[in-house]
């Protein structure tokens, strides 16, 4: 259950990490005010049977209202095993090393 630990991981410890990549997961819509400073890159497939899209859909929105500005990919031709196509993003790797943490952040 790597997405839904990825949410409540950097929910519980806002400014712990610079970046988080939830793959298939979703988090507690309530927190998302703790997330706003954190950047993430989420990605889901619409075709998943183990995770809804809609809970990634609806943290993806919290986060969104609360002010932060979150990076969302959505598979329409995957299901739960979307973490394939989303680690082999051409951008990813350089948009993970291009985050520093909120600790350094004004």
């Amino acid at each position: 259950m790597g997405g839904l630990g990825s949410w409540s991981l950097i929910a519980e410890h806002p400014g712990m990490f610079a970046a988080a990549i939830p793959v298939c997961g979703g988090g507690d819509e309530r927190l998302a005010r703790r997330l706003v400073k954190t950047a993430i890159w989420a990605f889901h497939g619409t075709q998943d049977q183990a995770i809804s899209v809609e809970r990634t859909r609806r943290m993806i929105a919290a986060i969104r209202n609360a002010g932060g500005e979150p990076k969302y990919t959505e598979y329409t031709d995957l299901g739960h095993n979307s973490w394939d196509r989303a680690f082999h993003e051409g951008d990813l790797l350089d948009w993970v090393f291009a985050q520093t943490s909120i600790a350094s952040k004004p």
